[in-house]
């Protein structure tokens, strides 16, 4: 199932730490729709010395299938949530993997 990711508010950390997650967004150049491989959910930092220090992210690119523009895909992750960034895309949702 396909949750829709809210701007203002993180997924839940303790659904995706250590899982992995596909990705699902609309390219803003031409409206594909686009899936990602699955990409694994990074643990915060529990070594950092405040909490603001331990975020911790996962970066790839993905290459959409219509028009060629290169997303780059962010995942944060820290002790608040997870929150998926998609660089320019809109309605980004993600899947957990089984």
């Amino acid at each position: 199932m396909w949750i829709q990711q809210q701007p203002s508010t993180p997924a839940p950390l303790a659904d995706l730490q250590g899982r992995s997650v596909g990705l699902k967004f609309e390219c803003e150049h031409c409206h594909t729709e686009v899936f990602t491989d699955l990409i694994g959910v990074p643990a915060p930092n529990d070594q950092a010395d405040s909490p603001a220090h331990a975020d911790n992210h996962e970066i790839e690119e993905i290459k959409c299938p219509g028009c060629d523009v290169t997303h780059s895909l962010e995942v944060d992750s820290s002790f608040d949530g997870v929150t998926f960034k998609v660089s320019d895309a809109k309605g980004v949702s993600y899947q957990v993997a089984e």
